[in-house]
């Protein structure tokens, strides 16, 4: 389908077009011309979310509020005005008035209004006056209740009715809330705006100071639980260390640590001297025969047992030296006795200058030397071991009471930890409940002039309006119309050639002895020239063939009107032509032309007189009608021996055949056409019956000459 057509669609109905929007004007005038005026009023609420002014406490005022964050909050503050309860604030509101003010109601009272007797008016204002103060919706589940909420209804002041003419908006991205509400009186719309913003501000408020003051409440309370908490886990860390005596686990542990590494370094220091003092006393003795330490062992018995004394006062200030932690106290006695031990071995020395061994005596000097450091290494290796033994003992007590102190230690970091955030979030809730962003209403709603009048834009509109529906019928009925309108439109659902196109004749059903006559010549006109192009494409299909069978799928397609005019166009390039009325069950050439010669009488199988009886150029056979065949008069020998005599009498045979529809009767006439021509009517679809007719066209291949588009409407400039 082609724009172009639905265009020419358009024009065709350009009446209705007009018309239609017309008459719609016309009713929207009267419909339209007694609506009252209306009145918006308007109003800005001032929310301080975006206003960085209003932030300077926060401890975030300096940066940058997220988008998101931003919307959602207006979306939220938007989201409570639009509420039931605030609508329902503004509907007590208003009936408290009208039933206060009967004199100046905002609105027409009602019906319902109108027939309140005067207790019942006192009634009704006392109870939205109840639910006005606090805040509470009518209960549909009472009936006195629910026949108040009848009453705002009919007054159109119920929050369906409020909420179709209020608007409740954020303007562009500023920190505005507008509020505008449009009615047909000015004291209505400023009133429900006004009334609007001042319970909605004052809901807002009390919510947030209610939710602010649960929050410092709850915040103090777990607030004083929290040093209680941390109080008692002092408590109990002070107990601990109290009753074991500890007091700085780290030092002390530092410190004994300190001396067990000294105490191990110098028990190595003495278990390398006793090895080798062991040595250096085992390579002298090595050096006395048996009978040498015999007589140096008797001789020196008492001095030994003098020196042996000596040694253990030695032990016994060495080990407390040593488990003094080496304290220098007693350091001068621990020399002054060393003294003496060197002194007394000294004597032992010099009593041995009588021994026939005398010169012996400097090694039983040393010997006796190495035995006393020897025995001092080895005392004080024992005393470092009591002390080592000792000192890991105390180290070890303090593992256990380190442990616990620790735990304690973590426990109260944790429990600080959380009452130093809960002490910072207490104060940052307790200073934002003080200055908490308020909402302010900066523009209060004033009666304004009525609105420029839409009565001219709805009239507009409808016809607007009504111009679309009309149009998009139009589409519609041009979108849903498969019918055949061009020649293009045949081929391509036929895919079948196409010889031409003509118009459809104007006025009434034609009359075909007066088709050609002068009085039809300028209506005529234009079909003769489609017509000429017709018989040209036909001659070349025919290439010096003369018999055409004219045919079309279904009757009242205009074939027999073709085939009477591509017989008188022949005739009027001088071609004798022989039109024949192959239509047995509808004989419109015979009825209206009345031959003289019939097809019954000249195909019978009996002798016939050939000579010509008209000396007109275009000769009519017709046929008596019936339900007969043309095999059925003549055989198709004797039938195609007679039209060899007719090829040889005339130059063009048009044979006019029954429609495909009529199955045999129409194929019988094809069997000895040398070409077939289809008639299709314009502005009619191929029917799913007619497919089989358009496949017995294609299986005549090349006999089939092509179509003729009969009836077309659409224009010569517009052809495909």
């Amino acid at each position: 389908m082609e724009i172009g057509n639905f265009f020419k669609l358009l024009r065709k109905y350009i009446l209705i077009l007009i018309l239609v929007p017309l008459v719609t004007v016309v009713g929207s005038f009267f419909l339209v011309k007694n609506l009252p005026d209306t009145y918006v009023s308007h109003a800005q609420i001032a929310t301080g979310i975006i206003d960085a002014s209003r932030h300077l406490l926060d401890k975030d005022a300096s940066a940058n509020v997220q988008e998101q964050q931003v919307l959602s909050e207006f979306s939220n503050l938007m989201a409570i005005m639009r509420l039931k309860k605030m609508i329902n604030q503004v509907s007590y509101s208003l009936i408290i008035h009208d039933l206060s003010n009967p004199g100046s109601p905002f609105s027409k009272p009602s019906k319902s209004l109108a027939e309140m007797h005067e207790y019942e008016r006192e009634h009704a204002l006392k109870v939205f006056q109840y639910k006005f103060e606090h805040l509470e919706p009518l209960s549909l589940y009472n009936s006195d209740e629910s026949k108040l909420n009848d009453l705002l209804r009919s007054m159109k002041y119920d929050d369906v009715s409020l909420r179709k003419e209020l608007l409740v908006f954020r303007d562009d991205e500023s920190d505005f809330i507008s509020v505008s509400f449009e009615s047909d009186n000015p004291q209505l719309s400023a009133t429900v705006v006004n009334v609007l913003c001042t319970q909605f501000i004052q809901y807002y408020t009390q919510t947030v100071k209610k939710n602010e003051s649960n929050a410092v409440a709850f915040l103090s309370d777990l607030l004083d639980k929290k040093r209680d908490t941390l109080t008692a886990k002092t408590a109990q860390l002070q107990k601990y260390k109290i009753d074991n005596g500890v007091l700085n686990l780290d030092e002390q542990s530092k410190a004994i640590f300190a001396q067990i590494m000294t105490y191990n370094d110098k028990k190595q220091e003495a278990e390398k001297d006793i090895a080798s003092y062991n040595g250096a006393v085992n390579s002298i003795n090595n050096k006395f025969s048996p009978t040498d330490r015999e007589y140096l062992e008797s001789a020196m018995s008492k001095y030994n047992q003098v020196i042996v004394s000596t040694q253990e006062q030695l032990h016994i200030i060495q080990n407390k030296y040593i488990r003094s932690n080496y304290n220098p106290v007693y350091k001068p006695t621990l020399d002054s006795i060393q003294k003496a031990l060197s002194e007394q071995i000294n004597l032992s020395s010099d009593v041995n200058g009588s021994s026939p061994y005398a010169a012996k005596d400097e090694l039983i000097k040393q010997k006796i030397a190495l035995e006393v450091s020897r025995d001092l290494a080895k005392n004080s290796v024992k005393s470092i071991n009591d002390e080592l033994a000792d000192l890991n003992t105390k180290f070890n007590r303090l593992v256990p009471f380190d442990a616990k102190v620790k735990t304690y230690g973590f426990d109260i970091d944790i429990a600080s930890k959380e009452y130093l955030d809960v002490l910072n979030k207490y104060n940052e809730t307790n200073l934002k409940s003080n200055f908490s962003i308020k909402l302010i209403q900066v523009e209060i709603a004033t009666p304004e002039a009525p609105q420029p009048s839409k009565k001219m834009l709805l009239i507009v509109l409808s016809a607007l309006v009504m111009l679309f529906v009309c149009v998009f019928a139009l589409f519609l009925m041009f979108y849903l119309d498969n019918s055949i309108k061009e020649p293009a439109e045949l081929v391509n659902k036929t895919q079948l050639p196409l010889l031409g196109y003509v118009n459809k004749i104007p006025g009434s059903q034609p009359d075909l002895k007066k088709l050609w006559d002068v009085e039809n010549r300028d209506k005529m006109k234009h079909f003769k020239e489609l017509l000429r192009s017709v018989r040209f494409e036909i001659d070349q299909e025919l290439r010096g063939e003369k018999v055409i069978a004219v045919t079309s799928m279904s009757g009242g397609e205009g074939k027999s009107i073709i085939a009477t005019s591509l017989a008188y166009s022949y005739s009027m390039i001088n071609k004798k032509v022989l039109l024949i009325d192959g239509n047995f069950n509808n004989p419109t050439i015979t009825h209206s032309v009345q031959p003289q010669l019939y097809v019954e009488d000249y195909f019978k199988n009996n002798p016939y007189d050939n000579q010509e009886i008209s000396s007109s150029t275009a000769t009519v056979l017709g046929n008596h009608g019936g339900d007969v065949t043309l095999l059925e008069i003549g055989s198709e020998g004797f039938v195609k021996s007679r039209f060899d005599d007719l090829k040889a009498r005339y130059d063009v045979i048009i044979i006019d055949t029954a429609p495909l529809s009529s199955l045999n009767t129409s194929k019988e006439w094809l069997l000895f056409a040398n070409k077939t021509i289809g008639v299709f009517e314009a502005n009619k679809d191929v029917t799913n019956a007619q497919k089989t007719h358009v496949a017995f066209l294609k299986s005549l291949g090349s006999k089939f000459g092509g179509w003729v588009l009969n009836k077309a409407t659409f224009d010569k400039g517009n052809r495909s």
